[in-house]
């Protein structure tokens, strides 16, 4: 096969794939209402779920900076420094999986509102009476303004986290082959822009959790109302 006409299958398959994958998903998401699991009941869980990963996420973040920082530490024997070098790298394998996670239950979450928004702008033009139907789209673009702030939010804090993993990453391989006093003392003034990057990282889950209790709360009192 000519090399242009391979890339052309290639990228048609890749296509393909991800078409497939997303037919998937909305078939999931079906699937699941038949069986009497409403789209709003599954929004609200999957932005549960994405709350409770960001949580964990933060954790695992503030866990890996405090291993990174006990590495730099001057003070430490070559034997301490060895098992701390040992403990960062899994942090940071950790901090690498979780943040895997956390975009998973994003992209879930977004699948969900889009399904659910979808339809119902649909069945707004089902209804007989117009004051029932100017109260439900009022209602629609009250929840959908709120679900954008709760997205951008937690796309937010998502896209604070390749730079820090990237910033752990560089420190580990690093600290591989240089596991030194010299080595030590050259990584103090990096370790505090790593300590501010992790910081701000998580306010910005700190924001994003907030703005998931909001919406939840706000799904709740909508359906009491």
């Amino acid at each position: 096969m000519r090399p242009i006409l391979h890339l052309a299958s290639m990228l048609l398959f890749g296509i393909w794939i991800a078409g497939a994958a997303a037919g998937c998903a909305s078939a999931g998401i079906a699937i699941k209402e038949r069986f009497g699991y409403a789209k709003r009941e599954q929004l609200v869980d999957s932005v549960k779920a994405a709350r409770n990963e960001q949580q964990e996420a933060k954790e695992q973040f503030q866990s890996a900076l405090e291993e990174f920082l006990a590495v730099t530490d001057t003070r430490a024997s070559v034997a301490d420094l060895e098992e701390r070098y040992t403990r960062l790298s899994r942090a940071y394998e950790r901090s690498q999986s979780q943040a895997g996670d956390v975009t998973k239950r994003i992209d879930a979450v977004e699948r969900v509102a889009n399904a659910l928004f979808k339809e119902w702008e649909a069945e707004l033009d089902e209804y007989e009476s117009e004051s029932l139907r100017r109260a439900s789209e009022r209602q629609l673009d009250e929840t959908r303004a709120q679900y954008q702030r709760l997205l951008a939010a937690m796309r937010s804090a998502e896209a604070k986290m390749p730079p820090v993993l990237a910033a752990f990453r560089d420190q580990v391989l690093f600290l591989k082959h240089n596991l030194n006093a010299r080595a030590i003392a050259s990584l103090q003034g990096t370790a505090a822009e790593i300590q501010s990057d992790v910081e701000r990282l998580i306010r910005e889950m700190e924001q994003s959790i907030a703005e998931a209790d909001a919406f939840v709360r706000q799904m709740a009192g909508a359906e009491e109302g």
